[in-house]
């Protein structure tokens, strides 16, 4: 997991097509957490929290570089 100012740095970086296949990842990522926990397989709930809040962040991204256009 990269640092705060990493992830964002990295998340510039990207053009909007890599943002869309970054949100694809990351949803699939949250879609096997959620599974492992409805199995009761061992998972870090902090890792839910953290894939959500990069999507959202994401999805921010994704949002001020449609506007700029």
């Amino acid at each position: 997991m990269l640092k705060k100012k990493e992830y964002f740095e990295e998340i510039k970086k990207l053009d909007y097509k890599e943002l869309d296949y970054k949100i694809i990842m990351l949803k699939k990522l949250l879609i096997s957490y959620r599974i492992k926990l409805k199995t009761k397989q061992k998972i870090e709930p902090h890792k839910i929290k953290q894939t959500k809040k990069q999507i959202a962040q994401i999805l921010t991204r994704k949002t001020l570089y449609k506007n700029k256009r």
